[in-house]
């Protein structure tokens, strides 16, 4: 990768890394103020404090090591992937010099391999100063690692679609049954009025007591949903693993969204930590589980950028996926983290029509190659009546078709910044708009 390559794979996470100096330095005072203040003893808030940010110093030294160690590991397994038949041509280059030529598959075997090895060592000291988050590591090593396998085993054997949707349910399973956070959700204020009026249920009100409960001590403004809750999380691991999936087809863009989804939600952690929140605990083990995640993805995005050395395959995608329903799920914040999904949700109700059969679906609706032009062009699909062709309906080819044709480089750095910028919308409206329908 160029000089004005690299510097746009570090944008995304300077906001976090801001945030992580600002909240070292602010700990590091303390722990200076404590210790020349004899008079005073340390309070626990503080120590606290100055303990989380040892803690974020080393699942950062641990995600650089995951980056080392995925960038070096990488060129060794993908030989032996070529040498097993594991590979795949370049569908994007077709009509181009390397059509043929075989690139090695299911490489994200080799991050997420070297993640769970460090999130093993994580679990070392977060442990031991979170004893009562041991339970939920747990089962967040063992969806993530159950995930990884299914991806690759997709990759080798190439799973139909059904056991796709099927799997990641069972996945979520261990997640699920650990979870101890609330099942409640907070009304916004204008449809309040629509379950209390006056003191009283009103009819939707009283409909929905049968399946849910109405807080009516709190006006109406929290409904416990219960089971429902949890069924809505076991959903939320299938959408995030298959989202990432639907959302791929050009070199870069699988590995690229997931990192600036992945800085995104650190960025989110770190200011909920630095700010001291209720679940502030939560937010730390997310982060630890983030920053080595990123490592990893960043040195995946080094051979995955255009031209790919690589292909992620499916197990990365799986992998990815699962790692932010584990820190949605178990950070607590799952409806946070939907807001970071704002292009994947697009293309996914774009996509519906195909998805549902309403209209053909190829195996493969990447966009095409234009070997003259040297730019990618929307992939066209022949309607069932077979007198009109349309576009396949992704949010790849409908940025082709808004933007006009482009190098796939150029098409990847454009929806790339398309999700920076939905994520920062994202995060604009948990901090600003949220506070206008909640109270």
């Amino acid at each position: 990768m160029r000089s004005h390559q690299i510097a746009l794979c570090i944008a995304p996470l300077l906001p976090s890394l801001w945030v992580l100096h600002s909240l070292l330095s602010s700990d590091l005072g303390s722990a200076i103020g404590g210790r020349n203040d004899t008079t005073v003893s340390p309070s626990p808030i503080s120590t606290a404090a100055t303990s989380v940010g040892a803690q974020l110093l080393l699942f950062m030294a641990l995600g650089i090591l995951g980056y080392v160690g995925t960038n070096r590991l990488i060129p060794s397994i993908k030989y032996y992937m070529l040498k097993r038949g594991i590979s795949g041509k370049d569908l994007g280059k077709k009509g181009t010099p390397s059509e043929n030529e075989d690139i090695p598959e299911a490489l994200g075997i080799v991050p997420g391999a070297i993640f769970l090895i460090c999130l093993i060592f994580c679990l070392i000291g977060f442990a031991t100063n979170h004893p009562s988050k041991l339970l939920d590591l747990n089962s967040a090593l063992l969806s993530i690692c159950f995930m990884l396998f299914l991806g690759f085993t997709d990759d080798v054997l190439e799973w139909p679609w059904r056991y796709k949707l099927f799997l990641p349910s069972v996945a979520s399973l261990p997640l699920l049954c650990c979870y101890e956070g609330s099942t409640s959700v907070v009304v916004p204020i204008p449809l309040r009025q629509l379950l209390m009026n006056e003191g009283s249920l009103t009819t939707l009100g009283r409909l929905l007591c049968h399946f849910v409960v109405v807080d009516q001590n709190a006006d109406g403004s929290i409904v416990n949903l219960g089971l429902f809750y949890l069924f809505y999380m076991g959903l939320l691991a299938v959408f995030c693993t298959n989202a990432i999936n639907i959302h791929a087809g050009i070199n870069g863009l699988e590995v690229g969204q997931s990192y600036v989804i992945g800085c995104a939600v650190l960025f989110h952690n770190l200011i909920e930590i630095q700010a001291r929140s209720i679940a502030w605990e939560n937010h730390v083990f997310s982060a630890m589980i983030l920053l080595s995640f990123l490592g990893v993805s960043l040195a995946l995005l080094r051979h995955n950028w255009y031209p790919a050395s690589v292909f992620v395959g499916d197990t990365y995608c799986y992998f990815a996926g699962m790692t932010f329903a584990v820190v949605g799920i178990l950070g607590h914040f799952s409806k946070t983290l939907l807001l970071f999904f704002i292009p994947q949700v697009i293309n996914f109700l774009w996509s519906t029509p195909q998805l549902f059969k309403r209209i053909p679906c190829p195996k493969h609706r990447l966009p095409k190659f234009n070997s003259q032009t040297g730019k990618m062009e929307p992939s066209r699909v022949l309607l069932k009546s077979g007198k009109k062709e349309i576009a396949n309906m992704t949010l790849i080819n409908l940025c082709l078709q808004m933007l006009g044709p482009m190098s796939e480089q150029n098409l990847c750095v454009a929806l790339l910044a398309f999700q920076t910028l939905c994520c920062a919308f994202g995060l604009y409206v948990r901090y600003n708009l949220a506070q206008m329908v909640f109270d």
